[in-house]
């Protein structure tokens, strides 16, 4: 079956785009970035902190690359319920790192901050199509 979700084509004034989805953790609103060259999926570690009990956040013993730092502590964490529209994964194991540099250069040009990136992991899992035309993510489970 795929499950067809509509994204939103952000303009980064001009020097490049993002593709902006909604979705929901733990049944709590989020809004997340597609990007296809992140290796897994993240999440903020402000948000995470909201939708999971602190112990639940375990520590990665090496650190992360990407994201323009190579020496960013990152965490895991799985999420009970992860939604994209009538898409779901249940107990979805993401890595978690602190996302407020991303966040300060989205308010700097008056974008609303993100929550987490939708990496290959998932995208690679589901075969997913990405149509910029439609501006279409296309999920097979």
């Amino acid at each position: 079956m795929n499950t067809i979700i509509i994204f939103e084509l952000i303009d980064l004034e001009g020097d490049g785009f993002h593709l902006n989805i909604k979705g929901k953790a733990n049944g709590i609103a989020v809004n997340l970035i597609i990007d296809t060259g992140a290796s897994k999926t993240v999440f903020d570690i402000n948000t995470i902190k909201k939708m999971v009990k602190q112990d639940a956040l375990n520590e990665n013993d090496k650190l992360s690359s990407g994201l323009g730092t190579n020496t960013m502590k990152s965490f895991k964490t799985t999420i009970d319920k992860f939604e994209l529209d009538s898409f779901e994964e249940l107990n979805y194991e993401v890595a978690v790192l602190d996302l407020s540099h991303v966040n300060h250069s989205y308010e700097n040009i008056g974008l609303k901050p993100i929550d987490g990136i939708i990496g290959g992991d998932l995208l690679v899992k589901y075969n997913a199509i990405i149509n910029y035309n439609e501006k279409t993510l296309t999920l097979s489970n």
